[in-house]
């Protein structure tokens, strides 16, 4: 197969010759690995790479090509894509089209025939940073100048340009028992499925909604989705989410969503070198001390607190609940006090690992505690 020539550009200087793939033209972002070695139609579609230009570190991508039932959301929201070696047959009995033909209808840019175990080392040492992808120049000096100019990810905004329009509804399967309400920042399909499966019927809302349009209906919980961009920026669901624990709704959050609960309580966030993406990632639960293998896609993190695994807030006792035994970063949060918890990665995960499915079960159990406390004080009031 004929291909461009193209070039990739990290913004410190460094440069990668290869082939285009997929769409032929040029784009930017930040350049970031994922060590999933399946997987990748989920990863394009996560909304939580929007602005990211992802180099797979499996050598071979697209030998399953394309279907239509693995998107995690309406489209492919890569700034860009890398991959060393695009197979050059697809061999899978869902696959209604090739990766490539995917990611050229879209008009996703992206560059093959590189060496993605170089690069991914180099961004292990240097750093997560902006990058270039052209395969309408080879200069590597006007591609550089571009580069420099485009925009970071710290201080980015893009949860406006991932989250719904308008509120939609997921159904639960069978007996309907429990209602959630979702603030979307980026969520992905599999979550309101996992959801439905224990019997929740979910709204899912624009990230902009107020406290009182996510309780109009009087859902039994909200539920903070993952999504992309620096969490420093979101001081609107911040707000919405300390105004959730002052008024005692149930919470849960996921990925971003758990960097929105842990700053409503407090914490402080800060962006790692080069982050956390794939799926094999362990993490320790220390309520069971069970290490999950985990799915993972963050570039911000937790600052821990300093008094350790324990810290108070103005809505009581707080728990570092997990921690990533590669490097000790926070990985979720239980309040003790307040009906709320969180978790840094995606227990949803498609494609797998499935360890952490039970936490859409601990917001059942969250949910029933709640209803049993407030039935309680019911009847004691009578």
């Amino acid at each position: 197969m004929s291909r461009a020539p193209a070039i990739l550009v990290l913004e410190d200087g460094r440069v990668f010759r290869g082939e285009a793939f997929g769409s032929v033209g040029e784009t930017f972002g930040e350049a970031v690995f994922n060590t999933g070695m399946t997987g990748y139609q989920e990863t394009l579609t996560d909304p939580s790479y929007y602005g990211q230009v992802v180099a797979q570190t499996a050598p071979q991508i697209g030998n399953t090509g394309w279907n239509d039932e693995d998107d995690e959301s309406r489209r492919i929201w890569v700034a860009g894509y890398v991959v060393r070696d695009p197979s050059r047959l697809a061999s899978n009995w869902r696959a209604k089209r090739g990766l490539e033909d995917e990611l050229a209808s879209q008009g996703v840019v992206g560059i093959c025939e590189v060496d993605t175990r170089a690069l991914t080392r180099h961004l292990r040492e240097a750093g997560a940073m902006r990058v270039g992808i052209s395969s309408r120049t080879t200069d590597a000096e006007e591609l550089l100048a571009r580069v420099l100019a485009s925009p970071q990810m710290a201080g980015a905004n893009h949860v406006p340009a991932v989250t719904t329009a308008e509120p939609y509804t997921y159904e639960a399967k069978g007996t309907a028992a429990y209602t959630v309400a979702a603030v979307d920042l980026g969520i992905k399909r599999n979550t309101p499925r996992r959801l439905a499966e224990r019997g929740i019927t979910t709204t899912v809302f624009p990230a902009s909604a107020s406290v009182d349009e996510l309780l109009a209906d009087g859902p039994d919980a909200v539920f903070l989705s993952n999504g992309p961009g620096d969490p420093a920026t979101a001081g609107h669901q911040i707000s919405v989410t300390r105004e959730l624990l002052r008024r005692r709704v149930p919470v849960f959050g996921i990925c971003f969503g758990n960097q929105i609960l842990g700053r409503a309580l407090g914490l402080d966030t800060y962006k790692l070198k080069f982050g956390h993406r794939g799926i094999n990632q362990p993490v320790l639960d220390r309520h069971t001390n069970k290490i999950e293998i985990t799915a993972h896609n963050h570039g911000f993190a937790l600052a821990p607190p300093e008094s350790g695994e324990f810290f108070e807030t103005e809505f009581g006792r707080v728990q570092v609940s997990h921690v990533c035994l590669n490097d000790d970063v926070v990985e979720g949060l239980t309040c003790l006090d307040a009906p709320a918890y969180s978790v840094q990665y995606h227990p949803e995960a498609a494609g797998g690992p499935h360890d952490a499915d039970y936490l859409f079960d601990r917001l059942v159990e969250l949910i029933d505690t709640v209803r049993s406390n407030d039935a309680k004080g019911a009847k004691a009031d009578a």
